[in-house]
């Protein structure tokens, strides 16, 4: 299987990464290369980012080299909205989330594709919608679904943008962190399962709590 490289390291066939970017123009210029090999080598792409950004991301793609418009065509390539995806009803859910990576994963293998690289703009955690709070809980759930299915994706905060209690916490979840164009083993990454009963025990000894897990 061809070896997949992010920000010209290889890295697992499965994975979950943590991108923090200065800038957009940082983020394609590093990310760019990544979703083209993934697209030449006949993956699957599934990117969710801000509905007001769908053309602007598109126009990234075709100015680093991917034909997007091709490979939305047939079907390697989805841009979605992440309020059609994450704030579906306007409202988080960690469960359906969850549950839709996992049918999305399915139906890409169905469909032939050998490999599905998933991106998740998250900035949509800035704007308060009911459920967000849960988002660290889901980010660290996720760990699971990309293990059992050996597929990878990569969620890009802006770094500038959230609190640093919240950082901690999404740093916990993600077993590689990309800052900029540097790649690394996360030492503060905790396994999913022991993250999880301690953010649902922190939820229950105070409701107050779950701020920490909240864009300040």
């Amino acid at each position: 299987m061809t070896p997949i490289t992010l920000a010209g390291k290889e890295i697992a066939q499965y994975n979950h990464v943590c991108a923090f970017f200065d800038s957009r123009k940082e983020e394609y210029e590093v990310l760019a290369p990544f979703f083209k090999d993934g697209l030449d080598n006949g993956e699957k792409t599934i990117h969710i980012v801000d509905p007001a950004l769908l053309q602007d991301h598109l126009q990234q793609l075709k100015a680093h080299g991917i034909d997007a418009d091709g490979c939305q065509a047939c079907g390697k390539l989805d841009v979605l909205s992440w309020d059609d995806v994450y704030l579906a009803g306007g409202t988080f859910n960690q469960d359906r989330m969850v549950a839709a990576i996992d049918d999305v994963i399915a139906a890409g293998r169905e469909a032939g594709f050998p490999k599905i690289r998933i991106m998740g703009n998250m900035g949509w955690t800035l704007k308060g919608s009911p459920g967000t709070d849960e988002v660290v809980e889901f980010e660290s759930r996720v760990n699971e679904v990309l293990a059992r299915t050996k597929q990878l994706a990569i969620c890009v905060y802006d770094m500038s943008k959230i609190s640093g209690a919240l950082m901690m916490d999404i740093l916990r979840c993600h077993p590689l962190t990309l800052i900029g164009s540097v790649i690394h083993e996360n030492p503060f990454y905790t396994p999913s399962e022991q993250l999880v009963e301690e953010l649902r025990a922190r939820r229950i000894a105070s409701p107050q709590a779950s701020a920490t897990n909240h864009p300040a």
